[in-house]
């Protein structure tokens, strides 16, 4: 579980002044230019006028009909360094999205979204929500032990807050989040529905709550390329707030940078990455929520269980100041119970691809992936990194 235009600004100054006297020279345009190399970068637009990096939405996932598009204009904010006990500190910049893409499938979603700082109180929050019409496949394994596809139309509304408090310094944090969501599911062929799909499924509510705890060491939030990020949460739904579910859902993810060749100043930079994540549910939760292996080149809700394992690595090699290859690569399981989880199918995906550096003042890279899995190919527009969490 990515809108885009471009607008640059400037200010015109206008002072009341005597009459005789020139009026003031207007404030020069940020430029498109980095002042250090002469290449296109939109830091100085960004962190100057407001402007908003244009994100575009390809979509080529094959659950939605392999093609759809839309834009996500991405507004952000640098914060200046916080002073404390004679340490200076960065904080993390505020981003704000606006989004909307519609697919081959009339599949179509929209929404918003921030995620923000409150430097003097040490706090991060985030609030997002949105509406979704999606058209996707669902698979049930047969007594055969083939896996049956199934589509299933999915209309919903959605809203999403977190809260997160620094707690001895500011990489380590603990919070709260809360969800709310309105969803009804029907068959894309009247009549067709998997044995998974309940009466309750149908038309249901669902809220959750619960903790969030996480260590934030990366250099950067967009393009990391050192550092570490830790982080957990579980969250309860019941009927005691509002939800026609009771289930509870955990996800823990680490996310590991590693810079193995030289800096720029004395050659090229080799950036080594990894990711382990895994998710759990317990209890009964409806079959649209199950964890599903989220990995570049596996179609979206292809691979569901009650519980997913996933070790992915990338590897990124900047080639020149500005430009960067990557090459990726991972394996997955998603099963019901521990016992079988020799048996269940070991999934992988595989890929490559380039990164610009679009806001050096930022470390804010984007690019193009192409990526395999198993069944087919796919390829993304990747925007700071392909990692979202």
């Amino acid at each position: 579980m990515r809108l885009i235009a471009l607008i640059g600004g400037g200010a015109l100054l206008v002072a009341a002044a005597g009459a005789d006297e020139p009026p003031p020279k207007s404030k020069p345009k940020p430029s498109f230019r980095d002042s250090l190399d002469g290449a296109f970068d939109m830091s100085d637009r960004i962190i100057e006028s407001g402007a908003f990096v244009p994100v575009p939405i390809v979509i080529t996932e094959p659950a939605l009909g392999s093609f759809g598009g839309g834009m996500a204009p991405v507004f952000i904010k640098k914060h200046p360094p916080r002073d404390k006990d004679g340490r200076t500190t960065p904080i993390k910049p505020d981003v704000t999205a606006v989004a909307g893409a519609y697919t081959a499938n009339d599949s179509w979603f929209g929404g918003a979204g921030r995620v923000a700082s409150l430097p003097r109180h040490g706090i991060r929050y985030t609030v997002g929500g949105g509406f979704v019409n999606l058209n996707l496949d669902f698979y049930e394994t047969l007594p055969s032990g083939e896996a049956r596809a199934f589509g299933i139309k999915t209309k919903g509304a959605a809203f999403l807050s977190r809260v997160m408090k620094e707690v001895a310094g500011p990489r380590f944090s603990l919070g709260l989040q809360y969800t709310l969501g309105k969803v009804e599911v029907a068959a894309q062929e009247p009549g067709n529905l998997p044995s998974f799909v309940t009466q309750t499924s149908l038309d249901s509510v669902i809220s959750t709550a619960g903790p969030v705890v996480e260590f934030d060491g990366r250099d950067n939030i967009f393009t990391p390329d050192r550092g570490l990020k830790l982080h957990g949460h579980f969250t309860w739904s019941d009927d005691w707030l509002g939800s026609d579910y009771r289930f509870g859902r955990g996800n823990a993810y680490l996310y590991g940078y590693v810079p193995l060749g030289a800096h720029w100043s004395r050659g090229r930079n080799w950036i080594s990455a990894f990711r382990l994540d895994w998710q759990q549910v317990v209890d009964d939760p409806p079959f649209y929520l199950l964890p599903y292996i989220d990995m570049r080149g596996i179609p979206a809700v292809r691979y569901q269980g009650r519980t997913t394992l996933l070790l992915e690595t990338e590897q990124r090699v900047d080639v020149t100041r500005r430009w960067s290859a990557v090459v990726f690569g991972g394996v997955a399981k998603a099963f019901d119970e521990f016992s079988a989880a020799d048996e269940a199918e070991l999934v992988y995906a595989y890929g490559g691809g380039f990164r610009y550096l679009i806001a050096r003042k930022l470390k804010l890279r984007m690019g193009v992936d192409v990526a395999r899995g198993p069944e087919e190919w796919a390829y993304y527009i990747v925007f700071g990194s392909a990692w979202r969490r």
